[in-house]
């Protein structure tokens, strides 16, 4: 039982880790491309920006979702 659970903590931990990881290298390439496209065409800044604001709220949403899922292990775990 204790196996399980440390188990468990181990995997909770490394998907929070590879999920903030993720979205971070995830937003910096973004964040990258972001630039580049309003340095090449400056006119079209405000449809860049209100897009990229949507592809990283969607991605928030997603990492919410995670958390649901972590809490969901951590204290109905159906392995136990």
């Amino acid at each position: 039982m204790e196996s399980v659970l440390a188990a468990t903590l181990t995997s909770i931990g490394t998907m929070i880790g590879l999920a903030f990881l993720g979205i971070g290298i995830g937003i910096g390439i973004l964040g990258s491309k972001v630039a580049e496209a309003v340095g090449r065409n400056p006119e079209t800044k405000s449809d860049i920006v209100h897009s990229v604001m949507v592809i990283v709220i969607i991605s928030s949403v997603f990492l919410l979702l995670l958390f649901a899922f972590v809490f969901l292990l951590l204290f109905f775990n159906p392995l136990v």
